[in-house]
């Protein structure tokens, strides 16, 4: 599929442990679309309480690129390999990765949720994150909306209220 090759996708990149930040900025200064999501926890030492930015999928970013032009993304240092199956790297979905910038742009608290393979597929009709869709876990009395990325297993919830959604 040639034409596969040159168009310019979405790809996972598996990096070395706690290098994201640091794959971000090598890729970004190459010129590629890079993503990394990122969330603020509270870290405690001895004396003190620091915000501190933490990968909001630990081990991976997402970059753009044409296929045929991997060889460049592979040699960063601290790029592990391109998410896939084989030899081939398996482009994520646009939608996923729309899904995921909505909820990086919007004001609601996320963070890192385990991956889930069971649950409602639901649509937000309203709100900050209106039009995206992912998995629902009900929790009390509001819902708890899940953002996938299927390929590499990650995931990231945010709560809403329950008219806000409605199934798929």
């Amino acid at each position: 599929m040639p034409e596969f090759d040159a168009t310019p996708r979405w790809y996972a990149i598996r990096t070395r442990s706690r290098h994201e930040k640091l794959v971000r900025d090598r890729l970004a200064g190459q010129g590629i679309e890079i993503l990394l999501p990122i969330v603020m926890r509270l870290s405690q030492w001895k004396d003190r309480k620091k915000a501190v930015e933490f990968p909001l999928f630990s081990g991976y970013c997402f970059a753009r690129f044409p296929w045929i032009e991997r060889t460049p993304v592979l040699m960063v240092s601290g790029v592990v390999e391109v998410v896939g199956a084989g030899s081939r790297g398996e482009p994520i979905p646009e939608e996923e990765i729309s899904a995921l910038k909505a909820l990086m742009n919007s004001a609601l608290p996320y963070d890192a949720h385990p991956y889930l393979q069971e649950g409602m597929a639901v649509r937000v009709i309203r709100g900050p994150l209106e039009g995206v869709q992912g998995i629902l876990l009900r929790k009390a009395k509001r819902y708890r909306l899940v953002v996938a990325v299927h390929l590499i297993q990650q995931a990231a919830a945010v709560e809403l209220d329950a008219a806000d959604v409605v199934p798929v």
